[in-house]
């Protein structure tokens, strides 16, 4: 009787093991994404030197000038767009204050053009 008792405890315990639910706590969290701002640069508009492309590249440099802490804008673009991205989004960054560290980085064939701002860490 003993061993029938003890056999249906580690059974049944056995069995609960199977049942829990899992450790929500050690559930990976999606990574906190810093990015204040992020946008594709449209090949067309990029091409053609669209205006409204030229205006909405120096708002993004005024938005990186007005934060609080220091920003780095990310360009990923070909080496040869590098000239006017870079002179558009410097146009809206003002004279005065802080000014935000500028990164280019060249694209590979296939890849989006974009345009990035996030907080500048140390070490970046």
């Amino acid at each position: 009787m003993t061993r029938a008792v003890l056999l249906l405890a580690v059974m049944f315990v056995t069995g609960c093991a199977q049942l829990q639910q899992p450790n929500t706590a050690q559930a990976e969290k999606p990574a906190v994404s810093d990015v204040i701002m992020k946008f594709d640069i449209p090949a067309d508009a990029l091409g053609a030197r669209d205006p409204q492309l030229t205006t909405v590249l120096a708002k993004a440099g005024a938005l990186a000038a007005a934060q609080k802490q220091p920003t780095v804008i990310r360009v990923t673009a070909l080496g040869q767009d590098f000239k006017y991205i870079n002179q558009a989004i410097w146009r809206g960054v003002p004279q005065q204050g802080l000014k935000p560290t500028l990164e280019n980085l060249t694209s590979g064939t296939n890849q989006t053009y974009s345009v990035s701002i996030q907080p500048l860490r140390a070490g970046s």
